[in-house]
């Protein structure tokens, strides 16, 4: 019998390294109760021990202690303590510390917890070994504390299963997990704090380490059916990963995923990527190429900053609805990008404004409003670096580089129209250094839909009303 099982479903991993078998008992008293469940759980092969079963009637609790199981595969499992808290058959909680389970041969410690406390959970103990009915499988609530991994064994590929560690090496730590209304088919809440780790081996990544200050996630729903898994809101805070292929440092990522209430998108905050870094560890044949990216995008600091915004909201107008979009993506010391979109139109009468945040396939069914669409392009130091590097290349001046590069954008603007032509001299503008600010407005007309804009996308410019500014 193994401690672990493979492609555990219900619960996800953190749930399954504390289910615990037993089938209530009608008869006994509840320590034995207790003991029989316990055995009950490794019955299929391996060596038992339980140190002591004892009770504590004025705090409705029973202690099972020293738990010590040898697999026939070499693993051994450790508890120190297993409690059950509250009436037997629905426990306030249940409480086990100094979890260890360890490679028998080589006297490796696989994984080891310190503690871990389930919140009125569904019954005392789990069966791995029956199959239960969805709802006989709930938690209120999980704290687990100390947890350590080492990623080289069957047991960390079982956890971390289709992801890229499930095929690393090293040790990861975890500081404390939390959870709130867990079941097979949904998570209330879910949070890690205080994360680390060192690797090897890690897909592109290669080796390296990386912590992470906090993780929480909010409403996970359909996760007990694939392709429909839905997630309310996830808030990473401190990832720091640093390897031979990333050097990189992320401050926030806030995303909100739930769209009912009108509203969602996602806040990227204090991105820093330490290119000359990541150069000085690549493979120096690539060196050179790798200096010239990294000087054009951040003026030779090595440092690339960035922050975004990209959030929508969803209005209700009467008769119809008003999509709205304002996003910003800001490069620090390279260029500024703000796109606002409004565009009031009729949804499908079966199309929600959650389903509209969830596809876009419900826009060639809708019929556009009219609307308008505004693009504004700082340049921070970008463009006027790319025209030195494209001069270089070339190997002529940049005045020459640029009127090469304004002759060609002229060429495309007599393809596909005036309007195209508007928005690339732009760009040539912000090149040359004439101009710092692009800015494109775009109208739409009054009622349209976007299947007449697919059909003919060189025509598109054309029924629109486009205006374009430099300054």
């Amino acid at each position: 019998m193994k401690l672990y099982r493979p492609r555990t479903t219900g619960l996800k991993p953190a749930l399954a390294l504390v289910a615990l078998v037993g089938a209530p008992g009608v008869a006994m008293a509840d320590t034995e109760r207790l003991e029989a469940d316990l055995r009950a759980l490794f019955s299929e092969g391996g060596t038992l021990s339980i140190g002591d079963v004892s009770s504590a009637m004025l705090r409705s609790r029973l202690t099972a202690e020293d738990i010590v199981f040898e697999a026939e595969e070499g693993e051994r499992l450790l508890i120190d303590r297993y409690i059950v808290s509250g009436d037997y058959d629905a426990p306030t909680d249940v409480t086990l510390e100094g979890l260890r389970i360890e490679d028998s041969l080589t006297e490796l410690t696989l994984m080891s917890i310190e503690r871990i406390v389930l919140g009125e959970p569904s019954q005392a103990v789990f069966p791995l070994h029956e199959e239960l009915a969805p709802e006989q499988v709930r938690l209120g609530s999980l704290a687990i504390d100390g947890i350590v991994i080492e990623l080289a064994s069957e047991l960390a590929e079982e956890i971390f299963f289709d992801t890229p560690l499930s095929s690393s090496h090293g040790r990861m730590t975890i500081d404390k997990l939390r959870g709130e209304s867990l079941s097979h088919e949904a998570i209330g809440m879910l949070e890690i704090s205080g994360m680390a780790g060192v690797f090897a081996e890690l897909d592109e990544l290669g080796s390296g380490s990386f912590t992470l200050r906090s993780l929480r996630l909010e409403g996970l729903t359909g996760i007990d059916k694939e392709g429909e898994e839905k997630l309310a809101s996830l808030v990473l805070r401190d990832l720091a990963v640093e390897s031979p292929e990333l050097v990189a440092r992320l401050a926030l990522l806030d995303l909100d995923g739930d769209f009912d209430d009108g509203k969602g998108g996602v806040r990227l905050e204090g991105l820093h990527m330490d290119l000359a870094r990541m150069i000085e560890l690549a493979p120096e044949e690539e060196r050179t190429q790798l200096r010239m990216v990294s000087n054009v995008l951040t003026g030779g600091s090595g440092e690339l900053r960035l922050d975004a915004a990209l959030l929508g909201s969803w209005q209700e107008k009467g008769e119809h609805s008003v999509l709205i979009s304002d996003s910003q993506i800001d490069i620090h010391d390279a260029l500024s990008l703000l796109l606002d979109i409004n565009l009031p139109l009729l949804l499908p009468h079966d199309v929600t404004p959650s389903d509209a945040f969830g596809g876009m396939q419900w826009l060639e069914d809708a019929t556009l409003l009219g609307g308008d669409i505004h693009l504004s392009l700082a340049n921070q130091g970008l463009f006027s670096r790319l025209a030195t590097l494209g001069a270089a290349m070339e190997g002529v001046t940049e005045a020459l580089y640029v009127e090469q590069v304004r002759t060609q954008a002229q060429g495309f603007g007599m393809m596909f129209g005036p309007e195209i032509q508007a928005i690339l001299v732009g760009l040539v503008d912000l090149l040359e250094g004439s101009a710092q600010h692009l800015d494109v407005r775009v109208t739409l007309p009054a009622q349209s839909t976007v299947t007449s804009y697919m059909s003919d996308p060189l025509g598109v410019p054309g029924k629109l009303s486009v205006k374009v500014e430099t300054r």
